[in-house]
């Protein structure tokens, strides 16, 4: 069977820069940047784990072996507001790195994980209006 044609037209290249940006944006966040400096020790292998998940994502690499929602839940300090800055600066970035069409492509699927993982990670611990679940 052919490979996948990519779900956007951008390289490997492309993420690896977009995933560095990222991250440098994220260091310098004021309530991220604390966040993921508690977890991440490793910057430069940190970011090519992500750029393999997004290489696997966009490219249909087999460059990515983990499991983001479990590695979300388990950091235990992933709270509501803190998703929509986190797509913020990835669409700045998107926008400053990528020509429109792939940058609009990349934010909507990076858009739907983030749903995903907020699904996940943070809306499954509360009820409506976003009242701690007791249990």
């Amino acid at each position: 069977m052919p490979p996948l044609p990519p779900r956007i037209d951008v390289t490997p290249d492309d993420i690896t820069r977009v995933v560095t940006e990222f991250y440098a944006a994220i260091r310098q966040h004021p309530g991220l940047g604390p966040v993921f400096a508690a977890h991440v020790t490793d910057w430069p292998a940190h970011e090519a784990k992500i750029a393999g998940f997004w290489r696997n994502a966009i490219l249909y690499e087999r460059s990515y072996d983990g499991n983001p929602l479990e590695v979300h839940r388990k950091a235990g300090d992933v709270r509501p507001g803190m998703f929509e800055p986190w797509l913020g600066l990835f669409d700045a970035v998107l926008k400053r790195t990528l020509a429109p069409e792939p940058a609009a492509q990349w934010s909507a699927l990076a858009h739907r994980i983030g749903r995903s993982l907020r699904a996940g990670v943070v809306d499954r611990e509360t009820l409506a209006g976003g009242v701690p679940k007791l249990r």
